[in-house]
């Protein structure tokens, strides 16, 4: 019985230190609208089971907040202003030991790319 409850105990702290490992800044690469890749960043803050932080393509930084984290997903929506023009953008991640594979919807156009840790 205490085999079992260290084990549930060490499987809870697994749950939560994958949440506290994102913060910090992450980067990847998606294709731009002109065809070549542009490079997208994410400063992430982890509070309990919320997730605020910055959104950065070419140089544009936007805040976004109320975002949440449970056990190895994250989900969070970034509002953007393209000229005037308000944008949505939903995204859902699953974090692994050393990368964020990320989903996203833009104009109900789903996309997907890659995170890794920014040195």
């Amino acid at each position: 019985m205490k085999y079992v409850s260290f084990v549930a105990g060490i499987l809870l702290l697994a749950c939560f230190a994958f949440g506290a490992g994102i913060d910090g800044k992450w980067a990847g690469s998606l294709p731009g609208m002109d065809g070549n890749n542009m490079t997208i960043e994410f400063i992430f803050k982890v509070d309990g089971t919320s997730l605020s932080g910055t959104h950065i393509v070419n140089g544009q930084q936007t805040a976004f907040k109320e975002g949440k984290i449970d056990g190895n997903n994250i989900t969070f929506t970034v509002n953007m202003d393209m000229g005037g023009q308000p944008m949505k953008i939903d995204h859902k991640g699953i974090i692994s030991a050393d990368q964020i594979k990320m989903t996203y919807v833009m104009m109900e156009q789903p996309g997907e790319f890659v995170l890794k840790r920014a040195k």
